[in-house]
């Protein structure tokens, strides 16, 4: 950020602090008013696998298999299953469970929305990765499935957590815009969606039909507002009731307002820097001198490794991020399957990084670009300003770009970076490593944000190993073990695990989630 813009942030955060701690303190007990951290692109809940759009998508429909606060997975549509045997999953569906337009949720549709994201067409990140170890869904009855996969397959329940059952009379042959205009949003969900206006705002209806908890809330409005500050002052205007990804400069002052309350929890996102391995000339890499460079350094692990040892997460952590974030050392979170303790976060060794430096044959260092996005996560650009710092003091001169989420995805998937940050959440280690570093495959769904193009058979071949552990203590040890892996030969570089952080006026309450979930339905009044 530059200065002076800086200055204008602090001044527009104190200005909301002094002048509006008045607002109003209670909302309209039939309405909740709630504000995203980064826009949902669409209502399709099978189109683009993205934090906003997977929010959304779970106010209006919902999963086979559930995750709680905690991301341990829980009974939803599915009220119990078993295993047949190492291939085949049975499913009990939950009895009397009605589509927003009253017609009963039943096996077929099921059997139809596990398709359903092998077909979509043009999804720049959809959820056909999640499927594709079906290799059949059988009807056993109307309320009962039978799921096969082609292997024996451990994460079969965090898969189905992740696809949304749909209506089939309503989806079979729809787009992303009819979702988006609401003639194909009948989900199963507690709310129903009365209107989406791209780029603005959701509102939500309570589905009085709904099988489970009713929620406390008639209406919901969600309003996407990415920048920090207006975030924040949204809150204090009494415009919304709650806030997700408190910026970490307004968090303690928030906690120290009698007016608001504050719910916060490690969560399962980890920031890492993705580095371009499959281009034998990375783009906007030259020497010292501005000369393009003939190969690719970031091919030799032994620079990837001097990138690593030149970051001082310390200090991203606990200055830039004001201690909402953990140096990382892993690619998932410290409550997420596969994550090992036992792996610490190197401390940052200059001197270290340019020995390697000289040995890798860049003595004098090179130049290149950090990208980042500017809107998507808490200090975003901060962040990407302080590595390109650390890099410089080894030798490195490395230039930032940040551009807004959107556009940033597009050009980050289009190559044009070659050292892009990226964040991702995942419910187990292999399953992240399947989308970050697992070598590109559409036909596997494999590496669908490995925007750096890192390829190691070894890798692929441990986390088939993790996959196919169905009892789950030998799938922790095989998860950790692959990590283990992508982590010795800097596949990517992992930062520091986020703290997800809720504001919220006083008389409500929120259990924090490690998923990063805003829920308007586990919203409550304090009684």
């Amino acid at each position: 950020m530059k200065p002076a813009a800086a200055t204008v942030t602090r001044l527009l955060r104190a200005c909301a602090f002094l002048c509006l701690a008045a607002a109003p303190l209670h909302a309209a007990a039939s309405e909740l008013k709630l504000a995203f951290s980064s826009e949902v692109t669409t209502v399709d809940p099978h189109f683009l696998a993205a934090q906003a759009n997977l929010a959304l998508t779970h106010h209006l429909f919902e999963p086979l298999v559930a995750a709680d606060a905690q991301s341990r997975m829980v009974p939803a549509l599915a009220q119990s299953w078993r295993a047949v045997d190492a291939n085949t999953w049975e499913f009990k569906l939950r009895p009397g469970v009605r589509f927003h337009d009253g017609s009963a949720f039943t096996a077929e549709d099921v059997v139809f929305s596990l398709a359903r994201p092998l077909n979509i067409k043009g999804s720049p990140g959809g959820f056909a990765p999640y499927v594709r170890a079906i290799a059949s869904v059988q009807v056993v009855d109307p309320l009962t499935v039978r799921i096969r996969t082609t292997r024996p397959y451990g994460p079969m329940l965090q898969e189905l957590n992740s696809v949304a059952m749909v209506s089939r009379r309503a989806a079979a042959n729809a787009a992303p815009e009819d979702f988006d205009s609401g003639a194909a949003a009948v989900g199963t969900g507690p709310f129903r969606l009365v209107r989406f206006a791209r780029g603005d705002r959701i509102e939500l209806a309570r589905f009085d039909g709904y099988w489970g908890e009713k929620p406390a809330w008639e209406r919901v409005t969600i309003r996407m507002i990415a920048s920090e500050p207006s975030r924040t002052a949204a809150l204090l205007a009494g415009d919304v009731d709650a806030i997700e990804t408190i910026p970490p400069a307004d968090l303690a002052r928030l906690k120290r307002n009698p007016a608001y309350a504050v719910s916060q929890t490690p969560s399962w996102r980890t920031i890492h820097l993705l580095v371009d391995q499959k281009s034998d000339v990375a783009p906007g890499i030259s020497d010292a001198q501005g000369k393009p460079l003939a190969r690719n350094p970031y091919k030799d692990v032994r620079v990837r490794r001097a990138l690593s040892l030149a970051i001082d997460r310390s200090a991203l952590a606990d200055r830039v991020m004001e201690g909402m974030a953990v140096p990382a050392a892993n690619v998932v979170g410290p409550a997420i399957l596969g994550h090992d303790p036992a792996q610490k976060a190197a401390a940052a060794d200059p001197a270290a990084a340019r020995r390697l430096l000289a040995e890798a044959g860049y003595p004098e260092g090179f130049a290149m670009t950090v990208a980042a996005p500017n809107n998507r996560y808490p200090n975003d650009e901060q962040v990407a300003q302080a590595v390109a710092q650390m890099l410089a003091r080894v030798g490195i001169k490395a230039q930032v770009v940040t551009l807004p989420f959107q556009t940033y995805v597009t050009k980050a998937r289009a190559g044009e970076f070659s050292l892009p940050l990226l964040g991702w959440g995942s419910s187990a280690a292999d399953l992240a490593l399947r989308s970050l570093a697992l070598t590109p495959s559409a036909e596997k769904g494999y590496g669908a944000w490995n925007w750096g193009g890192y390829t190691s058979p070894k890798l692929d071949a441990a986390v088939e190993a993790s996959f196919a552990a169905v009892d789950e203590t030998k799938r922790i040890a095989a998860a950790r073990a692959a990590n283990a892996l992508a982590m010795e030969d800097f596949a990517l570089i992992p930062l520091y695990h986020q703290v997800a952080a809720w504001a919220m006026k006083r008389g409500l309450e929120y259990v924090p989630r490690t998923d990063e979930f805003t829920l308007a339905q586990h919203f409550r009044p304090v009684k």
